[in-house]
This record gives structure tokens, C-alpha cells and sequence, in this order.
């Protein structure tokens, strides 16, 4: 299983990814169940749904509005557009031509949003130009993910953001955007952009037409977690702990001297990116839950065994506080579909 699918990824996603199509009356109940997701998690605020049922979501979403870009532009990004950006990009020497070809390709595909690519002081800048009052978050996430997802992929690394600023208001979600970004994102910003380190505009492309093939049969859902914010101290102890036997699974003052961090400074450096050791192992469960339940014949009682529960009566507890609803409910949700 790819790193990606191992995630989940926040309903208020999916409830965003929807909103084109709801504007627009169409049937999205049928999407949902076809991709794997209960309709009735999207009144649940605190549901989750694994990352390869939401990026079939999007498939799903791009096909039947024959629009890669969810509706969100007033000309419609068609389904195979993002399949000629990722060729056209292909054919650079380096990030820079890369990501120029990518952003006049969606200058030429999208009338609304564009985007221009700018240096100084050795820094790199997207910035999205646009008129008029500001988007929903999704429509400047979906635009900066595509951009920064393949960028990353050309370059064989994840392109380390140092700054995200964004015109619309903090979502509702905004740890999630955190997390797929960086920990410095800013929201109510006067324009919507995205910086890096200049030095990584001369890196050279090392994918090859092979290697697209197996690249665009995920994409662009797996984007969301594939090209996350996995340089942070968070991500970090999240890869360490997700190596390890749960009944392995250190304590605090381990996982610091593991870390040769001292335990106040590690938990002031986590408390700077809004996360908690005990947020960081709660999260990892709910994630290996959740993926457990979507796509394993294991029992309940099994899963809570497997994840260190006591007994499936706590898990249950932990799960309903995670989700908002029940292990039992979400798998039964899941049948239904």
C-alpha cells in the first residue's frame, strides 16, 4: 500500500469537493457510495474517510462533471487536462521551466485563476492572480496541489514550503491544510501564494515517460497526502511510531531522547505546529482504524487488539470520539455503500 492510502483525510474534503455539483443540482449520493464513503458521514463534522476512497471521490468528481477543477473556475478544466500538464512539464530540464509550463498551461485551461512564478532574495514565490473577492479555501488548495504535487514529483522530493498565505479565512480544517502545506500557513493574507527555497528552480526532472504511467494512475487524488508536509516534527515521530509494534510505541521522554531533543523543547516545537505527542499517537490510530474498516475482513474485536485497546468497548469509546460515530456504525455505513 502506498504511503498515501495509509492517511485519512477530513470530511469537510469531501463536503467541499461536493459543492459544485450540489450548486448545480446533480447527483452526488451516487458518487459517494461508488467511491466508498456513507453519505451520512458528511453530517458528521468529525468523520474521516481513507485517502484512496477520496481520491476515487475526485475521480469520480472530475468525470462526471467533465471538469478536473470541481466546477470552481467559469471554464471548465476538462478530464484529460491534467494528464497534458503533467506531459508538458515532463519535457523540462529543470523545476523552473517545469513548473513555467505548468502555469501556462492553467493560464490557457482556466479563465478565473492563474498563477506567476517569481525569485528573489533567494526565495521562489507562486502567487495566484486573481479579481474579485476571495475563493473557498478548496479552490486555492486544489490549484496550489496540483501545481506543488507535480512539481514535486518532477524532482523525485517534496518541494519543502516555507511559507503558504491564503486570501479566503481560516477553514474550519485548517490543521489538515497545515499539515498538507506547511505550518506556517496564514489565512485573511492579501494574496493567495506559496514559498521555497530558489535553490531547488534548478533541480533537475528526473522522471521519464515510464514512470508517468504509474504516476497518473493515482493522481491527482493522491496528491493531498502523497506531497504532504512530511518534513515536520510531527510527520516525523508519526513515521517513527508508524515503524513500530504498537506495544512498542515509546513514551514522551523516550521518543525525546530517542529524538536527542530535550522533552521542553520538543513539546514547545510540537505545540508550534498545533499537535501533541498524544495527538500525534490518537491520530495514527484513528488512521490505522479507519483503513482497518474500510479495507480488512479483521473483526472489531480483532482491530482493538491490534491497536493496543484493552478490550473492543474502549476502542469503540476512542473510535466515537475520533469520528463522531461508532466502529460498528462506520462499518455498517461502509456495507451500505
Amino acid at each position: 500500500m502506498e504511503d498515501w492510502e495509509k492517511g485519512t483525510i477530513a470530511i469537510s474534503f469531501v463536503d467541499e469537493a461536493l459543492h459544485s455539483m450540489r450548486r448545480r443540482g446533480m447527483d452526488t449520493e451516487s458518487l459517494l457510495l461508488q467511491a466508498g464513503i456513507s453519505p451520512r458521514w458528511l453530517s458528521t463534522p468529525h468523520a474521516r474517510v481513507a485517502a484512496a476512497n477520496y481520491g476515487r471521490l475526485w475521480y469520480l468528481i472530475a468525470h462526471a462533471m467533465d471538469d478536473e477543477f470541481f466546477g470552481m473556475d467559469s471554464h471548465p478544466m476538462r478530464v484529460g487536462s491534467f494528464n497534458m500538464l503533467c506531459r508538458s512539464a515532463l519535457h523540462s530540464a529543470t523545476l523552473s521551466k517545469g513548473l513555467a509550463r505548468m502555469l501556462d498551461f492553467l493560464r490557457l485551461v482556466l479563465d478565473d485563476m492563474s498563477a506567476t512564478l517569481s525569485q528573489q532574495d533567494g526565495l521562489a514565490r507562486i502567487v495566484i492572480n486573481e479579481s474579485g473577492s476571495s475563493r473557498r479555501m478548496f479552490a486555492y488548495a486544489t490549484f496550489l496541489m496540483i501545481v506543488h504535487g507535480v512539481g514535486s514529483w518532477l524532482i523525485g522530493r517534496r518541494i519543502q514550503l516555507l511559507s503558504a498565505d491564503f486570501r479566503c479565512e481560516e477553514p474550519l480544517a485548517s490543521l489538515d491544510y497545515k499539515i498538507r502545506f506547511c505550518d506556517q500557513a496564514r489565512f485573511g493574507q492579501a494574496q493567495t501564494s506559496i514559498t521555497f527555497d530558489a535553490a531547488c528552480l534548478a533541480l533537475p526532472i528526473v522522471q521519464n515517460q515510464r514512470s508517468l504511467q504509474s504516476f497518473l494512475r493515482g493522481a491527482p487524488g493522491n496528491l493531498l497526502e502523497k506531497y504532504s508536509n512530511h518534513d515536520s516534527l510531527a510527520a516525523t515521530i508519526r513515521r517513527r511510531l508508524r515503524r513500530l509494534p504498537l506495544a512498542e510505541w515509546s513514551d514522551f521522554d523516550s521518543m525525546s531522547q530517542h529524538l536527542r531533543t530535550p522533552a521542553s523543547t520538543l513539546r514547545r516545537k510540537l505545540g508550534q505546529e498545533g499537535q501533541s505527542y498524544q495527538a500525534i499517537k490518537d491520530n495514527l490510530r484513528r488512521d490505522l482504524a479507519i483503513n482497518y474498516l474500510s479495507g480488512s475482513a479483521k473483526s472489531i474485536e480483532e482491530i482493538a487488539i491490534s491497536l493496543g485497546f484493552a478490550d473492543s468497548s474502549a476502542f469503540h469509546r476512542a473510535f466515537k470520539k475520533w469520528t463522531g460515530s461508532s466502529p460498528g456504525e462506520h462499518r455498517r455505513a461502509l456495507s451500505a455503500t
